[in-house]
């Protein structure tokens, strides 16, 4: 009988520990309770501080040189998955529905690498709250992979953010709101295959960012160490739509070498940073005047290099990249 209370005591734990060949830390979310899950092996670089509530916040500390998986499932309508840290991670979504009134579903405060790892059908949704960009809020850079499908309801502000890089491998990503930007990234973004349907942005579907001026590098080889502001599209489908901003904007240059683009390519906005929009010679009516940069006007309907030129309409004039 003793043994069984001492049993049925250890299944009631919401942090409890398991076998320590296993790697990963589990969250399942449940209403008002999460269970969090921390390997034996890990409870020196893992801990958690809420407890067994739904509002989960975990420390990874700073001494660990091994990447931490997180696998976080389950249901709430009134939680949050909270992870610090200085290593890069994992996070593992595998039939998540988590909705934070007060702040961002997910928010990953750990400026490393983050892998986010798309399984089965997860759905986020976010609340007001001034400390935070985004409903996926994440401080480090984003690697999107998975064959799952994510969910983003941004009721605040960005509906998914990195303060730093965004690769999409694969997945399906679906923004249905943003009081902002659909999704929000610094140094590039690069999606090299999967698809992204973003509606309901009140401003700009995809805006990426320089991250400092001062540190500004162009496009890199493997776009090791860039920070060029570049938004890049190899494969995949990107579907923009009920924007208010622009459907794509950049500080530095927007490639699109492949996939499908549902959206107004013209409606994109390259070298943002400068203040240059981008426009094409077709988009051009002939009742314009154009000027090179030495101020010399161009004969109207000429044959135009690609380049940045000065456009004036009537009493409206502005610098102009020209595609």
């Amino acid at each position: 009988m003793k043994k069984q209370l001492l049993f049925l005591a250890a299944t009631l734990w919401a942090v409890s520990l398991q076998a320590a060949d296993d790697p990963t830390v589990t969250v399942v979310f449940n209403g008002a309770a999460a269970t969090v899950t921390i390997p034996a092996d890990l409870t020196n670089l893992v801990s958690c501080s809420s407890g067994t509530s739904s509002h989960v916040k975990l420390l990874q500390a700073s001494s660990t040189s091994n990447e931490i998986t997180y696998v976080l499932s389950g249901n709430s309508t009134d939680g949050e998955f909270y992870m610090e840290g200085s290593y890069k991670a994992t996070i593992r979504l595998n039939g998540l529905t988590l909705t934070n009134p007060k702040g961002p579903a997910v928010n990953i405060q750990n400026g490393k690498r983050i892998k986010l790892n798309v399984l089965e059908t997860n759905t986020l949704t976010d609340g007001a709250n001034d400390t935070y960009n985004g409903c996926f809020h994440c401080k480090g850079h984003t690697e999107v992979t998975g064959k799952g499908t994510l969910n983003i309801v941004g009721n605040a502000k960005h509906g998914f953010y990195s303060k730093e890089y965004i690769t999409f491998k694969n997945a399906t990503l679906n923004i249905t709101a943003a009081q902002k930007d659909g999704i929000h990234c610094k140094e590039f973004f690069y999606l090299e295959k999967g698809t992204i349907n973003i509606s309901g942005a009140k401003d700009d579907g995809i805006q990426v960012e320089l991250d400092d001026e001062a540190t500004k590098t162009g496009a890199t080889k493997d776009h090791e160490d860039e920070n060029s502001g570049n938004f890049y599209m190899e494969d995949g489908k990107l579907t923009i739509a009920n924007y208010s901003g622009k459907a794509v904007k950049a500080d530095g240059a927007i490639s699109f070498s492949g996939g499908t683009q549902n959206f107004d390519k013209t409606d994109i906005q390259e070298n943002a940073a400068s203040g240059i929009s981008s426009i094409l010679t077709d988009d051009l009516t002939g009742e314009e005047t154009l000027y090179d940069l030495q101020g010399r006007q161009l004969p109207k309907n000429a044959t135009l290099p690609k380049g940045i030129y000065l456009i004036k309409n009537g009493k409206k004039a502005k610098k102009v990249l020209i595609r």
